[in-house]
């Protein structure tokens, strides 16, 4: 499904020519592409939704990241481009669950995994990745869980 949605909107973005949207599709593609080789050996022809949209927050989080650092450099161009490539990336992504629903999903992960202290954290981020991939930011969720737990 998000392979035809990435295909039509390449389309669509061409037909408008829409640079940036096509730019971040095109990379967003190739990346795509890039994982379904290397999942080749293991027997599998095309990755799964659910791994593309961990695919989505790792480029995401890669944009975070970017930004930051041209913030610091003082290259707030550059910080543009790259949020305007995390809005049209977040735009294939499921609706982001709000504050009240990560931390409803924190306590049922820390119950169903049996967590009882920070070193159970691992087993929380598990069950949590399993369930919400593409519907939370981990790297935020991180520090919940570690409050949850600490």
């Amino acid at each position: 499904m998000l392979r035809n949605r990435l295909s039509e909107a390449m389309k669509d973005a061409m037909r408008s020519k829409n640079e940036r949207v096509l730019n971040t599709v095109r990379l967003m593609m190739s990346q795509l592409k890039d994982r379904d080789i290397a999942a080749r050996p293991k027997g599998i022809t095309a990755i799964p939704d659910d791994e593309i949209l961990q695919m989505f927050n790792s480029m995401i989080k890669q944009r975070r990241e970017s930004i930051e650092m041209f913030e610091k450099g003082g290259r707030p161009e550059l910080a543009k481009a790259e949020q305007g490539e995390i809005e049209v990336i977040q735009s294939f992504m499921p609706k982001q669950m709000d504050d009240a629903e990560v931390a409803a999903a924190v306590n049922d992960a820390i119950a169903a995994s049996g967590a009882a202290s920070v070193k159970d954290m691992g087993k929380v981020m598990a069950v949590l990745k399993e369930k919400y991939a593409g519907k939370m930011d981990f790297s935020r969720v991180s520090a919940v869980v570690k409050q949850s737990l600490g």
